[in-house]
């Protein structure tokens, strides 16, 4: 399935000018699909990348315990100032993670990444 969360990266990643990032984290918080964008400047690297990835996993995790209650998790949306990360679970063991240019329209992008995931 790697390839085709590739192409869904790629697909998603074309979808927004305001897209910086698509990519499919495995429960081991590594990238198994997807990355940057073009000529676009890299807020997170190395260690950083996998202590953001290491967090939407750990956030992840935190509300499953709450799905009885609240419902199976859709997305999660954390704004910074630099930065809006986007984490859409896929299964138990994947995450799509997103990243954004600050106010954009996640709503819309997120609605698109789950109708490619037919989610």
């Amino acid at each position: 399935m790697t390839s085709d969360y590739d192409q869904i990266a790629k697909q998603t990643l074309d979808f927004d000018d305001q897209i910086r990032f698509a990519g499919v984290a495995n429960s081991k918080g590594e990238m198994i699909a997807g990355g940057n964008k073009e000529n676009v400047d890299k807020i997170l690297d190395g260690s950083d990348v996998n202590m953001s990835i290491h967090y939407a996993l750990q956030k992840r995790e935190l509300y499953t315990n709450l799905a009885y209650k609240i419902g199976r998790e859709k997305s999660a949306i954390s704004e910074f100032e630099k930065v809006t990360l986007i984490s859409i679970p896929l299964n138990s063991s994947e995450i799509f993670l997103i990243s954004t240019e600050p106010r954009s329209n996640y709503v819309k992008i997120v609605d698109h990444v789950h109708s490619l995931l037919d989610l």
